[in-house]
């Protein structure tokens, strides 16, 4: 009787087990649906208008057909690295403090306001970087735009970067202060040396997350159709660019708008990826 009874809980059990597998997998394809969905989608309708114009050529005057998106593009690369190059240094060095000096009030100010600013919505910063960088020029630049996107990179980053160096444990420091290295050797040349693959994923994290920016950029680098004509000057980007030629009542405009939708789409893709190597390769996988 008690061999028939284990048998039944056994069959029950079994029988359970597979039931929430399957709500988990269904669940699991209904997240990523949309995600499929939307790159499907913009597959279909960005290709028919990828051509070699639309990398090499900006855009052309209405009436005329033809014309591309080079000036967005190479725009979007300007604006994405003046913003590591202004917001990396800043993020990084507030990520180690906060790792490192955990306990003093300064740390808990800067983890406080960091939490703060990630969910502060993107055209509020851009509102900001307006007040701050471009009416003091009045002028919309790359400069702008890049600050723009360094102010919602900050807090990302410095909150990541704290999250893996808190990783390393603490003997470790320990151990480096033992043998009488100065503390902020121990910290750069120990701690954060072996947690560089995953601070290197936060910073590819942060990188995906303000390559779609469009609002801040309304704001700041506002855009041209004449290519890149200095740091000083409106720059165009991908996102602003879509956003213009989306509210346009052209269908040419739309093709290209759907066409650069799939290169950013792509674009993302690629540095997300390029975060799960980095990741897989942190924790030694093959």
């Amino acid at each position: 009787m008690n061999l028939k009874a284990e048998t039944g809980r056994d069959i029950r059990r079994k029988i359970y087990n597979k039931f929430a597998l399957g709500a988990i997998s269904v669940l699991g394809a209904l997240a990523i649906m949309p995600m499929i969905l939307i790159f499907v989608y913009i597959l279909i309708e960005g290709i028919p208008a990828l051509s070699l114009d639309f990398f090499l050529e900006n855009p052309k005057p209405l009436g005329e057909s033809g014309g591309g998106m080079a000036n967005a593009i190479v725009g979007t690369v300007i604006l994405v690295a003046l913003s590591c190059l202004i917001g990396l240094p800043v993020g990084l060095g507030a990520g180690i403090f906060m790792a490192e000096y955990s306990y003093t009030k300064t740390s808990k100010l800067l983890r406080f306001t960091s939490d703060i600013l990630t969910s502060v919505p993107s055209i509020i910063v851009g509102l900001f970087a307006y007040a701050v960088v471009v009416k003091p020029l009045k002028a919309y630049s790359a400069w702008a735009g890049g600050f723009a996107l360094a102010v919602i990179m900050i807090p990302i980053l410095a909150r990541t970067t704290e999250e893996i160096l808190k990783l390393i444990p603490h003997h470790i420091r320990e151990a480096g202060l033992a043998l009488g290295i100065p503390r902020w050797r121990v910290t750069m040349r120990i701690v954060f040396a072996g947690s560089f693959a995953g601070i290197l994923t936060g910073i590819i994290l942060s990188v995906a997350r303000i390559a779609g920016e469009t609002a801040p950029l309304l704001f700041t680098a506002f855009g041209n159709n004449f290519g890149f004509r200095g740091l000083g000057q409106p720059t165009a980007s991908l996102p602003v660019q879509i956003y213009n030629y989306a509210l346009s009542p052209y269908k040419e405009w739309h093709d290209q708008a759907w066409a650069a939708s799939f290169i950013l789409l792509v674009m993302v893709f690629i540095v997300n990826l390029l975060t799960r190597v980095v990741f897989k390769d942190q924790r030694g996988e093959s």
